[in-house]
């Protein structure tokens, strides 16, 4: 077994070639298998425990990284040798570090002078580019193109770049974290994760469940999101209803995790601002208690924001004491939510900031009397949606879910055009000034629903606004028709809906989510086969 460490002394014995400086006899060089460039690099995209000697000159360009092993020369093929995984990441790694130096007016640009003093100082880990200084302070920036952009210069990466940058895991055998929104639930689900992760085993964690209604019972909650994912087919290990916030449910994320990582590394996904930054600060927070590498990981802290393209690439952290590495990865852009269209100063009001609570429309009984009850009537919901109804139930309404910035207005179909128009930037917002609503493009998607009352005592479905909220068609509540006779319902109980949003947002129909008190009195548990109770997900809360 070869010594764990080497002296040297004024004589050295003979060693092999490898082994040899050619430039000196005074020291030894040990092969690693960092890459071969020069370059300047942003200390938020670097790794929190990197070397400051793999800064270079900001006058010198980067080389081009070899991203094969038969390029490599002298790696090797054993256990020691890089993966393709860790290669494909090597290579992304310098491709973003040169663009911190050959674009002057890009947001990763670092400042030559800047950089030489620091280095003077040996404070190259404290280097930072403009874009994370303005981010530091607070402004709301991004760099990833198709998403508001950086106003001082050119963009940074695609959202197609960024994607490619988590490919290399189909090679790598990790530990999924992968992170849903549950207000958001499909629309941030990333219903092709396989395309990135190949058959790596998965851990689904919902997060912000804690935005729930009042009165939530979460068993209904857990059934209905397993039901939900056992939909989509993937390999999904567990299911676990999280908050980062108040920490419930993390812990059951720190055991499973301890105990299914088995010397894998792990990798947090979601989509973008799902909440990766805050589950990652709670799941270090907790696994400190028992791990010390894990409370020396603490002093990472991944910065929040409600713009999307904080963070730009995979960033290792030494998070566990048997080995391995987590890692915080970028969110995956899609371009079918509302974060996507909606200019970058108004995204903080797609965020909710407090317990939802449900908006419907009617609210009481002197707007629902007449046997059309709301049929030629167009709800607007904020600047983003509109609902055109044109055939309902007289004892129908509809329940809005999402954050409470955005207003709800009614008015007749035949003057919901010019209203929008003559609104839109005042009291239909975001956009919310008329500056921006000049280059708004307006609700150019309509999409025609029809759904149906099945069962008058439970609500028919959701509609899902991607990247939003929902809005659930209800029966109204029997405090509210006691009084009033309601008329004979028609034969085909047939609901018809227009559903005006932004291009390219998608809209999605699913079977309503079970929120408040009154969820867990219509919500029905389905019976399940001996093979589904084998195989289908265990969820926790």
């Amino acid at each position: 077994m070869p010594p764990k460490t080497f002296s040297i002394f004024p004589s050295l014995p003979s060693l092999p070639h490898q082994f040899q400086n050619p430039f000196s006899n005074s020291h030894l060089h040990f092969k690693t298998h960092l890459p071969k460039f020069s370059l300047i690099k942003c200390s938020a995209t670097a790794a929190p425990n990197s070397d400051p000697q793999l800064h270079g000159n900001p006058q010198n360009p980067p080389t081009q990284v070899p991203i094969s092993g038969s390029e490599t020369g002298t790696e090797g093929a054993g256990a020691a040798a890089p993966t393709r995984g860790q290669l494909f990441l090597e290579h992304h790694q310098a491709q973003a570090a040169s663009k911190l130096i050959q674009e002057v007016d890009a947001p990763g640009f670092v400042d030559p002078d800047t950089y030489a003093l620091k280095k003077k100082h040996r404070q190259l880990k404290t280097v930072i580019c403009g874009r994370c200084r303005l981010l530091s302070h607070g402004h709301m920036i991004t760099a990833v193109g198709g998403h508001g952009g950086y106003a001082g210069g050119k963009q940074f990466v695609t959202a197609e770049e960024l994607r490619d940058k988590l490919s290399h895991l189909r090679h790598e055998k990790a530990l999924i974290v992968k992170l849903v929104d549950i207000v958001d639930f499909y629309g941030s689900f990333l219903s092709r994760v396989r395309d990135l992760t190949g058959a790596n085993p998965i851990i689904l964690v919902v997060t912000k469940i804690d935005l729930l209604p009042k009165g939530t019972d979460m068993n209904c909650v857990g059934d209905w999101i397993v039901e939900a994912t056992t939909k989509k087919k993937l390999n999904v290990l567990s299911v676990h209803l999280t908050s980062s916030k108040s920490l419930v449910g993390i812990s059951g994320v720190v055991a499973e995790t301890q105990e299914e990582k088995k010397g894998r590394d792990v990798y947090i996904m979601g989509s973008a601002n799902v909440g990766k930054s805050a589950f990652i600060t709670a799941l270090l927070m907790l696994m400190g208690e028992r791990d010390p590498v894990a409370a020396a990981a603490q002093k990472y802290k991944p910065i929040q924001s409600a713009v999307p393209g904080t963070t730009l690439g995979p960033i290792p952290i030494d998070a566990f004491f048997s080995g391995g590495k987590l890692y915080d990865t970028p969110g995956v852009h899609l371009h079918h939510r509302q974060g996507a269209v909606v200019p970058t100063d108004d995204l903080p009001l797609l965020a909710p900031r407090s317990r939802l609570k449900g908006r419907s429309i009617p609210s009481n009984r002197d707007t629902i009397s007449g046997a059309r009850g709301m049929e030629g009537f167009s709800i607007f919901w904020g600047g983003l949606v509109r609902v055109d109804v044109l055939k309902v139930l007289p004892c129908t309404r509809l329940t809005f879910y999402g954050p409470k910035a955005l207003q709800i207005h009614i008015v007749p179909t035949a003057e919901a055009d010019e209203f929008y128009k003559k609104e839109i930037g005042l009291m239909l917002t975001p956009p919310t000034s008329k500056q921006r609503a000049e280059s708004w493009n307006g609700l150019e998607t309509e999409r025609r629903l029809q759904l149906r009352f099945d069962d008058p005592d439970r609500p028919s479905s959701d509609i899902a606004i991607s990247g939003l909220g929902w809005i659930t068609i209800e029966p109204i509540s029997k405090e509210l028709r006691m009084s009033d006779p309601i008329p004979e319902l028609p034969d085909d109980n047939e609901l018809h809906f227009n559903v005006h949003v932004p291009k390219p947002v998608e809209i999605f129909v699913r079977s309503p989510l079970p929120v408040g008190k009154s969820g867990s009195e219509w919500y029905q548990y389905r019976e399940l086969t001996e093979q589904e109770e084998e195989f289908r997900p265990k969820w926790y809360y």
